[in-house]
């Protein structure tokens, strides 16, 4: 599955990357000063998408490469999966839902979904995840439809995927492998991929395992490669030195991140002395987070109608209709029971929400349970620490939701705002409650402004809110608000 985008981008896109949340100081976005209707570019030229999707296999469709000289045929196809979910608790519509979304995810992977099967148990089957007749059954339909892998939707043992393997003969893979693998196809930046392979060695090195005598103990001594006599011993198996292996790996890749992380904590810390608010665009995948943000700022983001489109958080500094400045941050969506190796290595990343003065919550309102994915996405909130940041929930899609579902869900959310990225409706009222619910600077200010301190009224204008404003022949006086260290500035020159 892993093989279903190429290693190698098109030399167009072969370029330097910075990582996604630099903020460009010297450029604003803007922010609300076009008809959101008249917007029809606001997702720019989506080059990025044009790269991903030039590298994706289509599904029904097959290449195949002839070398006449060598008589040698090869073709490349989609892998052939069937789903396997056991449901345990919840109604039907709950256990379809999350068939659904499996699907998706398989999809998105870039395989072709055969079948899927449903078990009802109290719990899952301890050694094959599913029971016995369940697996003679998932045996037939593999054999019948011709797939070569089965995904199971929750997370499974070693020995369960052996077992699973063992009985079907095909290769057996989970739910956290299928979403690691869209995230190791998707990642681009330098830090993306560097979360995703500590994330995934996390996940392996508690699954090892292997078949034959090339696993069994090594020798000790020169028919080892040992040191011979003096140096022989039980030595160590396969599987404890590719865990060993694995151990270093993690060390270096959380060594790395930590260099990253001081580069993203000084960028922060910079925006948090200037008294920059800054808010964070969350939600479930899908939901339209990216869209919504190109809605916003013309940021030009990757937009993808595809399950964790965005893994890169991408910032874009704005200003509001008064001249604020603040800044806007596009992170990577959540699911139902995300893997907990990818929240501990996306720590970084998502400290973009915890330290956010405003969280844009994006639900998709055309999904069969929106009250689910704010279940969800609230539980991951809670788990990284953010779950006390301010909140505006935001009602995307509603061009693509039902009426029904649109009226439950102002019924059971009233301050929710309704919105749709692709046609502009609610983004006015979107922009102005996000205003609205900035941090406001509390200090107010008297001051008479000498004309050769322009840099102060600079701050300001972007950092602070004005009162009134009169220009004198001494000077500029004015009355505004702005925080306390912007406030120390103007001592000299209070009225």
């Amino acid at each position: 599955m892993s093989d279903a985008l190429s290693d190698n981008a098109p030399s167009l896109y072969d370029r330097q990357r910075y990582l996604e949340d630099e903020v460009d100081d010297d450029f604003v976005e803007p922010w609300g000063q076009a008809d959101p209707e008249d917007e029809a570019d606001y997702d720019g030229d989506q080059l990025d998408l044009a790269a991903r999707l030039s590298l994706r296999r289509v599904a029904g469709m097959s290449t195949q490469l002839e070398d006449i000289s060598e008589v040698e045929y090869r073709e490349l196809k989609l892998e052939r999966v069937v789903l396997v979910s056991v449901w345990t608790s919840g109604t039907e519509q709950d256990v379809e839902n999350a068939v659904t979304e499996l699907k998706m995810l398989a999809e998105t992977a870039g395989s072709q979904v055969l079948e899927a099967l449903v078990q009802r148990r109290q719990k899952p089957d301890p050694a094959t995840f599913i029971g016995r007749g369940k697996v003679d059954e998932l045996r037939e339909v593999v054999i019948a439809t011709g797939a070569d892998t089965v995904i199971c939707d929750g997370e499974l043992e070693a020995a369960q995927l052996r077992n699973l393997e063992d009985r079907v003969k095909v290769k057996v893979v989970d739910r956290t492998a299928l979403i690691l693998d869209i995230f190791a196809q998707h990642a681009k930046s330098v830090e993306g991929k560097t979360q995703v392979e500590l994330a995934q060695l996390n996940y392996l090195k508690q699954r090892l395992r292997g078949w034959g005598g090339n696993l069994s103990r090594q020798a000790g001594g020169q028919a080892g490669g040992g040191v011979g006599i003096g140096g022989r011993g039980p030595g160590e198996t396969r599987i404890e030195t590719d865990r060993r292996r694995i151990n270093s790996r993690i060390a270096q890749l959380r060594g790395r991140l930590r260099e990253m992380e001081s580069t993203r904590a000084t960028k922060r810390a910079d925006r948090v002395r200037n008294r920059v608010p800054s808010v964070a665009i969350v939600g479930y995948t899908n939901a339209g987070k990216s869209s919504l943000l190109n809605r916003l700022t013309s940021a030009g983001v990757l937009v993808e109608n595809a399950l964790f489109a965005t893994l890169d958080p991408t910032t874009r500094r704005t200003e509001t209709s008064d001249g604020r400045v603040f800044t806007l941050t596009d992170t990577v969506g959540f699911i139902r029971h995300l893997p907990h190796d990818l929240v501990e290595a996306f720590a970084s990343t998502l400290e973009e929400s915890v330290q956010a003065d405003l969280l844009l919550h994006v639900v998709d309102g055309s999904d069969p349970d929106p009250v689910g994915q704010i279940n969800a996405v609230r539980g991951v909130l809670s788990e990284i620490g953010a779950a006390e940041r301010p909140e505006q929930l935001v009602i995307n899609k509603i061009d693509a939701a039902e009426d029904e579902m649109l009226t439950m869900l102002r019924s059971q959310f009233p301050d929710a705002l309704f919105v749709s990225a692709r046609t502009g409706e609610g983004i006015r009222d979107l922009r102005a409650v996000t205003e609205q619910r900035l941090p406001q600077p509390e200090v107010e200010v008297r001051a008479l402004v000498p004309y050769s301190r322009g840099d102060l009224l600079d701050k300001v204008h972007r950092l602070g809110t004005i009162d009134s404003l009169d220009h004198t022949n001494e000077g500029t006086e004015l009355v505004a608000h702005v925080h306390p260290d912007l406030a120390s500035d103007f001592a000299e020159y209070l009225r």
